[in-house]
Parts: C-alpha cells; sequence; structure tokens
C-alpha cells in the first residue's frame, strides 16, 4: 500500500528530532562541565551544585516555551491549509454530484480520472519521498496545489455515480467523525503514536482483504466480503487520522518536525479522504 509509505518516513523524522534534542542537552551539560574543570585547573574553588547548574533551569523553561510557540504556529499553518484543501474537494464534489451536465461528462469520459490518478501519484511519491523538494518553497505549495486537484477531481467522479442523499450523509459522517478524532486526540492522554504494531497489523489485515477481493470478483462480487474490507478501512484510518493528529500535537512519544507543515497537511488530508471514500462504500447507494 504505496499511500502509507508516510508513515515510516514520519516515524524517521520523530527519532532524527528527539536525537538533535538530546544532542543539544548533552553539549550545554558539556560545555557546564568544561568550565567547572577549568575553574578547578586554575586553582579556583570549584562551584556548588547549584551554581554549577544556575541558569540551566531559566534556559528549559525559556526553550519550552519557544518550542511551544513554535508549535502552535505549525499546528495553525496545517489546518489552515487543511481547511482550504477540504474545502475545494467537497466544492467539486458537490459539483460533480449535483450538476447534471458535469455529471454525464465527467461518466462518458472515464479518461479524465486515469489522467488525474497519474497526477496524484506522482505529486504523492514527490511530496513524500523527496524532502527538500517538499519543503522547498514554492514548489512544495504548487505540488500541493495539484495533489488536491487531483485527488479533488477523482472524489467527485467517484461520487457522481452514488446517489446525491448518500453523498451528502457520508460527508456529515465524515466531519462529525473527524471532529470527534482531533478533540480526542488534543484531550485524550492515551498515546496513538506508540500503536505503530497495530496500525501495521491492520493495514496486512486489509492487504490480504484486497488480494482476496481481487482474485473472488472476476467469478463473481461478494457483498459481505467487500462490506468487511471496506469497514476494516473506515476503522484504519480513522485511527491514522488520530495518530498523525498526535504526531502534529507534539506532546506525546513520537512528534514531527514544525518543518514538515507540507507533510503534516498531506497525512491529514489523505486520513479524511480515505475515510469519506470507505463510508461512501459502506453507505452509498448507486444513483438510479
Amino acid at each position: 500500500m504505496f499511500v502509507r509509505v508516510n508513515r515510516f518516513i514520519a516515524l524517521y523524522r520523530a527519532y532524527k528530532d528527539s536525537y538533535v534534542c538530546i544532542q543539544h542537552i548533552k553539549t550545554v551539560m558539556t560545555l557546564q562541565t568544561l568550565i567547572v574543570s577549568q575553574q578547578v585547573n586554575d586553582g579556583n574553588e570549584p562551584p556548588s551544585y547549584q551554581e554549577a547548574t544556575a541558569g540551566y533551569e531559566e534556559m528549559q523553561v525559556q526553550f519550552a516555551w519557544d518550542d511551544k510557540a513554535i508549535r502552535q504556529t505549525f499546528i495553525r499553518k496545517v489546518y489552515a491549509i487543511l481547511m482550504v484543501q477540504l474545502l475545494v474537494t467537497v466544492a467539486i464534489v458537490g459539483l460533480f454530484t449535483f450538476c447534471a451536465p458535469v455529471r454525464f461528462f465527467i461518466q462518458t469520459h472515464p479518461s479524465l480520472y486515469m489522467a488525474s490518478y497519474l497526477m496524484f501519484f506522482s505529486t504523492y511519491i514527490a511530496l513524500s519521498c523527496c524532502g527538500e523538494l517538499r519543503r522547498q518553497f514554492p514548489w512544495n505549495v504548487i505540488l500541493l496545489v495539484l495533489f488536491t486537484l487531483s485527488m479533488a477531481f477523482m472524489m467527485g467522479f467517484v461520487s457522481s455515480f452514488y446517489n446525491t442523499k448518500s453523498v451528502v450523509l457520508c460527508l456529515g459522517i465524515t466531519a462529525l467523525v473527524c471532529l470527534s478524532v482531533t478533540v480526542f486526540s488534543f484531550q485524550s492522554k492515551i498515546d496513538v503514536t506508540s500503536c505503530q504494531g497495530i496500525l501495521f497489523s491492520l493495514c496486512m489485515v486489509m492487504l490480504l482483504c484486497a488480494i482476496t477481493l481481487s482474485i473472488v470478483v472476476p467469478f463473481g462480487y461478494v457483498p459481505w466480503l467487500h462490506a468487511i474490507y471496506a469497514v476494516l478501512g473506515a476503522i484504519l484510518f480513522t485511527l491514522f487520522l488520530a495518530f498523525d493528529t498526535q504526531l502534529l500535537l507534539g506532546n506525546k512519544r513520537y512528534t514531527i518536525s514544525p518543518e514538515e507543515y507540507i507533510f503534516a497537511t498531506l497525512s491529514l488530508y489523505l486520513d479524511i479522504i480515505y475515510l469519506f471514500s470507505f463510508l461512501l462504500q459502506i453507505m452509498g447507494g448507486g444513483r438510479e
């Protein structure tokens, strides 16, 4: 499942940020030790513990406040970009669902879907695997815009085959689930970022279900197997939404660097889009 490559990248960056912080603290302590040693060599009486560590607590407090301010700015930036992405996506889905001429045009030109999928795949790989590129302005913004438009077009194309009530209902449920998961992630003491094993196991189960479906479908459609696959997908990406939200907050075991606002936005956006698509498969009714 190539869409989950960014999880491993996020974990790597969390380890990297923790390592840099530890090295910074070690450097400060080493400098203080050298100062004490120099004073002893000069014949001066070595300072007490309180004198040697004077100012260290103040430095820690200042560092914590600076980190908190940077993290809050980072969170606001990510959610501002995410809101724009979701508004564009909802607008395109609404256009393809409610406007009959547009719906008829895209349904009779499936090549447009393939073109948007190719754009989605190429921009996703570029933003996920090229760290320097996604941190380089304005190329990161351009790629993110292309990625959002391609994904919005794909969701609009898929939604056009479902009846209007199903699409509106799934949009509402997705919004409620996202709001609930976000509030839970902000308030809960449960560390979802430490549950990579559970998420990996669910990914493997989904992969097996997908392989089974691909083998069985040519011989006949199995509704209950597809329903199980869709339910597992909705649960999995709800958990991934909580996982990515807590990575964003930075107050759990693993965090994401404030420099990676494009990557954080990309992860949250994909979680919400995939959640909506699986809910549509579960509760969506075909258009007559």
